[in-house]
């Protein structure tokens, strides 16, 4: 029987727990895929807790938007994938409809992808959310140039290591933050520009040196909150905040002020917004799919758990110290 991870109320890491399924059979427009890899994310952890963008409609819930496998069933309708090929699942579905974390999923055909040859199972459970998610708000809404300069914040997640590496691709400018130098190193042998430490550094001054006085012309932030102020003070004229999170917990004012004197733009962005967009998403697949078959991008992994320590894993997640993408091995 199919394993599959559930909890029965909201709260910390200790609600998961792994109960024996029935087994999956993929009904119309959907997939079966025997999984060999789960990539954790951050909204996975809220949509836990009971905080995130949607809440568990019934009991016991799955979660877990990203999974590398092997397809084991079709269903009808289902075109363009094979039995036996090695698809990951990209973030484009309801927690509240499919969940990710088992050993065998059922998942919508139209959120699987094939993925690079010279990549594992492993880093195939690591491509999709990151880098598609830096793609839709930098190249495909925010129209990134070579001339331009971005600010990466919590830049050590995965979706920020990847925001680097694209940058770096365009052949912009990256300013990552993080809040201690202890990252910093990992940070520019990923790509980045230039970090700040902004528990250590003035991240208004340090801006200031860094662009000759001219500001950042793209935000990318997952963290909003009052640091929102602060990023509208760096910010040049004309220039877009994206925040694709709310990492602080806390209510994030708008810039009035600053937004009037510099015409800045401040706009929520999410995965799924890229994904409407058929011939976006396309694009956005080839974009990346070519870069990490090429090398140029490679997802990096901090640390692999087996599933059964799927526990442990969260509680990992949630203490803020990994650099890159946390993997369960099934």
């Amino acid at each position: 029987m199919p394993r599959t991870v559930v909890f029965y109320e909201t709260g910390g890491p200790e609600v998961l727990r792994i109960e024996n399924t029935p087994d999956v059979s993929p009904g119309p427009g959907e997939v079966v895929i025997d999984v060999e890899a789960i990539g954790l994310n951050r909204a996975e952890a809220l949509y836990r807790m009971g905080q995130y963008l949607e809440e568990p409609k019934s009991f016991p819930a799955k979660l877990g938007y990203e999974a590398a496998g092997r397809v084991s069933a079709l269903g009808p309708g289902v075109a363009g994938f094979s039995v036996g090929q090695r698809v990951s699942t990209i973030p484009a579905f309801s927690m509240r409809d499919y969940g990710m974390y088992g050993d065998q999923v059922v998942a919508p055909a139209s959120a699987v992808a094939a993925y690079p040859e010279n990549l594992s199972p492993v880093q195939g459970a690591s491509i999709w959310m990151q880098y598609l998610t830096a793609y839709g708000a930098l190249v495909h809404f925010g129209q990134l140039r070579p001339e331009q300069t971005v600010l990466i914040s919590a830049a050590s997640s995965s979706v920020g290591i990847a925001a680097i590496q694209l940058v770096k691709s365009i052949g912009a400018t990256s300013i990552a933050t993080t809040r201690s130098s202890r990252k910093k190193a990992a940070l520019i042998a990923a790509g980045a520009t230039k970090v700040i430490a902004t528990e250590e550094e003035d991240l208004v001054k340090a801006v200031h040196e860094t662009t000759g006085g001219k500001g950042i012309d793209l935000v990318f932030d997952p963290v909003a909150g009052k640091f929102v102020e602060t990023l509208a003070q760096i910010c040049a004229a004309g220039a877009t905040i994206f925040e694709y999170g709310a990492l602080s917990g806390e209510p994030t004012p708008f810039p009035l002020v600053l937004a009037l004197q510099k015409g800045l733009s401040v706009r929520g962005y999410t995965l799924f917004e890229l994904h409407q967009n058929p011939a976006a998403r396309d694009e956005a697949l080839k974009f990346v799919f070519e870069r990490l078959e090429s090398g140029e991008f490679v997802p990096l992994v901090d640390k692999t758990f087996p599933f059964e320590h799927v526990v442990a894993a969260h509680r990992y997640m949630e203490e803020n110290n990994q650099i890159g993408k946390i993997v369960l091995e099934v």
